[in-house]
């Protein structure tokens, strides 16, 4: 689809699972929606090696298995995905305006789900080891380092929440921190520091994560003294914040001060017809199970507007 233009009533940008939830609710609602999926097909769930906590799969999913079956549901009824990506979006006038590199669709109505990605820490191992011990989500993962040694890399609440969280599964969990101070609240660092099977290296970094099949050590560097030392671990959960996939709407969306999409209770940006869901715009729960319910809200309220508006 060289250069072509295209009409679609509802356009959902990312096929993760809001993007997939938000394209079935519509593709019911006889609405034809366009999934345009962006580069991950399924989303960061689809890089999931395991999904254990969404509803209906006792045995636990994988997560690519779980995309494949949120798109084959929505294509049941109509919906349409494409493998492309927005590029430009404007949002200032009816329809909205999105360029991909082939096509520049118009869409009466416009359901962002373009995700977040986790901040990663760009080090040897660290890609090649992902999914094999290397993790940045301890609610999907936690369970897999059952009475195992685990480091986890950060400083903030997130970083505190999720090691006491695999507090409950693995044997040790050692948090290296690259600062003296935490940017966690106070109750979390009481929690954390009180806990008997954590403890803490500060003023330190990680350079390197060593493995052949799996996680084995990481290579650590004491900022302060520059002292490199090596730390045997069976997995490494990476929490230094995430980015959301926001980029192309800047100074056309409300956005917090990390670049989330503000959006009402009802999906609603600060531009009437276009919603957000998933972690473009939560970047608290994070979860599949959320991020579909959030998805099928934005398609349920795009239907009203589309009501609202027709003729």
């Amino acid at each position: 689809m060289n250069g072509n233009k295209k009409h679609v009533k509802v356009l959902v940008l990312g096929s993760g699972p809001a993007g997939l939830s938000a394209a079935l609710y519509a593709a019911r609602a006889e609405l034809a929606p366009v999934v345009l999926s962006g580069i991950q097909l399924g989303g960061q769930a689809a890089l999931t090696y395991t999904v254990e906590n969404y509803p209906g799969f006792p045995d636990g999913v994988g997560g690519a298995k779980l995309g494949e079956f949120f798109q084959k549901q929505a294509e049941r009824f109509g919906a349409v995905v494409e493998f492309n990506s927005a590029n430009g979006v404007d949002l200032s006038a009816h329809p909205f305006k999105v360029k991909t590199d082939g096509t520049e669709y118009t869409a009466d109505s416009l359901i962002i789900s373009t995700g977040a990605d986790p901040n990663h820490l760009n080090i040897s191992g660290e890609t090649e080891l992902t999914g094999r011990g290397v993790s940045y989500c301890a609610t999907c993962d936690g369970w897999f380092f059952k009475d195992k040694k685990v480091v986890v890399v950060g400083g903030g609440d997130s970083a505190l929440e999720e090691a006491l969280f695999i507090t409950r599964y693995a044997s040790s969990i050692t948090i290296v921190h690259r600062r003296e101070e935490f940017r966690a609240g106070a109750i979390l660092q009481n929690r954390a520091k009180v806990h008997p099977k954590i403890r803490f290296i500060l003023n330190t970094v990680l350079t390197g994560i060593k493995g052949t099949e799996k996680v084995e050590a990481v290579l650590l560097k004491n900022l302060k003294t520059s002292e490199e030392s090596s730390l045997e671990t069976d997995g490494v959960f990476i929490f230094i914040g995430h980015t959301p996939n926001t980029q192309i709407f800047k100074g056309q969306l409300d956005m917090d001060q990390a670049g989330y999409l503000n959006v009402d209770a009802r999906m609603q940006t600060s531009v009437p017809g276009v919603f957000a869901a998933g972690e473009v715009a939560d970047s608290h729960f994070r979860q599949v199970v959320t991020s579909a319910g959030m998805g099928a809200a934005a398609a349920i309220e795009a239907t009203h507007f589309l009501e609202d508006h027709s003729g």
